[in-house]
């Protein structure tokens, strides 16, 4: 019986949005990233390429940092701290791009908690 009122009460509630969507535009946001019209031209094969364009670009510092950085190499640092290190930039170069180029998907409160939360993981990562 408590399963029916459940499935009941979650079709109702789908179906009643399904509904105010039909009849509610909502709130007029910018774009979306596949609406621009630069990367509808490009396609699909276009835009891996691109994403892998930025991640060598990327892994061009990654990986050398990460050598350099390493204490078996001769650095400050063992491969966990590298690897949280890696991870919080990457997270930091991520976030420039997303508020920049992607207006539609705002940066919110439980981001930045998350983010907050991150940069303990470093702080724990680096405590002896």
């Amino acid at each position: 019986m408590l399963l029916n009122l459940l499935h009941e009460s979650t079709c109702h509630h789908r179906t009643a949005r399904a509904e105010q969507h039909l009849y509610d535009p909502g709130p007029v946001r910018p774009p979306h990233f596949a609406q621009w019209n630069i990367f509808a031209k490009v396609g699909l094969f276009g835009i891996v390429i691109i994403s892998w364009g930025i991640a060598f670009f990327e892994y061009m510092a990654q990986v050398p940092a990460n050598k350099m950085g390493y204490v078996g190499n001769g650095g400050p640092f063992n491969i966990w701290q590298l690897k949280v290190l890696q991870e919080v930039i990457t997270l930091v170069v991520f976030t420039l791009f997303a508020v920049l180029f992607f207006k539609s998907e705002p940066l919110r409160l439980n981001h930045m908690i998350g983010f907050v939360f991150l940069v303990l993981a470093v702080y724990f990562i680096f405590k002896k």
